[in-house]
């Protein structure tokens, strides 16, 4: 498969950036800017480095983005130069003059213009138009998760002029978030993917969610298009908001009057095989990643690259490259005792709807090629008052998955790890450190691991001591 190579221009001149940014300079830009950065461990030659002040202060480490490379570097007006510092854009508020750069950097560029939010499944989505669009023109989409209030104008600020396609993931804790988030990224087209109970201890119901994601909406043009999960309980709502903005509604899911609806399916352990109309064309494709929530995530993906005029039948080969990253379905087999362990790493993130998807891939795992099925969960944050109620819930999860053992970790999950029958309940620890051990004893050769909890709660070394579990390298 070949992607059509990224824009080897320069992103900008740095006499256009000091003015959209309202700066001055300090010293001499000695190159135009090939690129932005926020961090010193992956910045580029001839990127500018912006300071910004987040969990850590940004100004701490500008020296060291000229060490690196920096082209210059984007400073508050007090900033006081030191040694090895080269050209400064000294300015008001950093995070301001980069939000002022990713509007320019979106208006400048006729690129058709993919938003996608929801309550799981945007990473998911953006990977896949990311690759898909990729074989239809150059394209431009957000790293990782860069989805918050300083991802998203940097993902834009990066964006060549001659971008073609670009795809943009936006996330939200509060109300109000995506508003000022989508009016940036000004798309042709958006996605929800669902709405589901997360971040509930910032909202008193899932209804008040789904309005929080109807925001993506306000950033759309009157004929622009918003995709929809017709299978959401929340989908009439979001209709509604939509119709009030006259914008045009393409459903997708498995539902009777879907735009874009999966006919037939097939879920190996690892891959998923697809049949699915859209708009009337029966589609047939390979997803490289096992999971019914892949196959939904696909179902929006083929909707948006259809509304943004790219074709099908040259996009859909990408989806066969499609993998779990690290921390979201990741598998890789551990040889260990003569055998293997099988480890699936959820453990970037965890909310009722995901932690139901993830035991479901465990549950699929054929019977006779794993001794056993293990799940080692952690606590899902944010969920207020019901916490305790949604954890307990994940019972039907676990035993509609014949899951053998489950250890668990964290206040909320002590409901879930109680109301498990004797037969399935393995080790409970207050901590995933706590848990360390029983882990380390509990599981051997021929288990299928699953690990997943949300970030807070820390699973990731637990994923590391799986993999310690392994035969020494002779």
């Amino acid at each position: 498969m070949t992607v059509p190579p990224t824009s080897t221009r320069p992103l900008w001149s740095d006499v256009v950036l000091v003015s959209v940014c309202g700066g001055t300079v300090d010293g001499k830009i000695t190159a135009p800017i090939r690129g932005i950065s926020i961090d010193t461990r992956s910045i580029g030659e001839g990127d500018l480095f912006v300071a910004l002040k987040d969990q850590r202060d940004g100004h701490d480490f500008v020296t060291a983005a000229f060490k690196a490379g920096a082209a210059a570097a984007l400073v508050v007006n007090t900033y006081a130069r030191r040694e090895g510092d080269g050209g400064l854009i000294r300015v008001e508020d950093p995070l301001r003059s980069l939000e002022d750069a990713a509007r320019v950097a979106r208006f400048r560029s006729d690129a058709k213009v993919v938003a996608v939010t929801g309550s799981v499944g945007k990473t998911g989505t953006k990977e896949m138009l990311r690759l898909c669009l990729g074989l239809a023109g150059k394209t431009h989409a957000s790293e990782k998760s860069y989805n918050n209030h300083w991802g998203v104008p940097l993902t834009l600020a990066r964006m060549p002029t001659d971008t073609e396609y670009g795809v943009f993931e936006i996330g939200m804790s509060n109300a109000g978030e995506i508003a000022q988030l989508v009016r940036m990224v000004a798309p042709d087209v958006g996605i929800i993917t669902t709405v589901e109970p997360v971040h509930l201890a910032q909202f008193a119901s899932v209804s008040d969610i789904a309005e929080a994601k109807a925001e993506l909406m306000l950033g759309l043009p009157r004929d622009g298009v918003i995709i929809l999960n017709r299978d959401n309980p929340h989908f009439d709502l979001l209709a509604m908001r939509a119709d009030e903005r006259q914008l045009r509604v393409v459903a997708f899911g498995t539902h009777r009057d879907c735009d874009v609806r999966m006919e037939s399916v097939d879920l190996g352990p690892d891959d998923s095989l697809v049949t699915a109309s859209v708009h009337g064309r029966q589609m047939r494709y390979r997803i490289g990643a096992a999971g019914r929530h892949w196959v939904m995530n696909s179902l929006a993906a083929l909707a948006a690259i259809d509304a943004v005029g790219a074709d099908l039948n040259t996009c859909l080969a990408a989806l066969a490259d499609i993998s779990a990253p690290a921390g979201r379905g990741a598998r890789s087999e551990i040889k260990a005792g003569g055998g293997t362990i099988l480890l699936i790493d959820e453990s970037y993130n965890a909310n009722p709807a995901s932690m139901a998807a993830a035991l479901a891939n465990l549950g699929a795992l054929p019977r006779a090629q794993y001794r056993r099925r293990v799940a080692i969960l952690g606590d899902m944050r944010e969920l207020g008052a019901n916490a305790d109620t949604l954890h307990r819930g994940l019972l039907a999860f676990v035993e509609a998955a014949d899951v053998d053992v489950v250890h668990a970790c964290g206040p909320h999950m002590r409901a879930l790890y109680d109301a498990l029958p004797a037969t399935r309940r393995g080790a409970y620890a207050a901590t995933s450190l706590e848990l360390s051990d029983a882990v380390r004893q509990g599981v051997a050769s021929g288990d299928a691991v699953m690990i997943k909890g949300s970030l807070g709660t820390n699973m990731a070394p637990l994923v590391k001591l799986v993999r310690a579990l392994g035969d020494p390298k002779v």
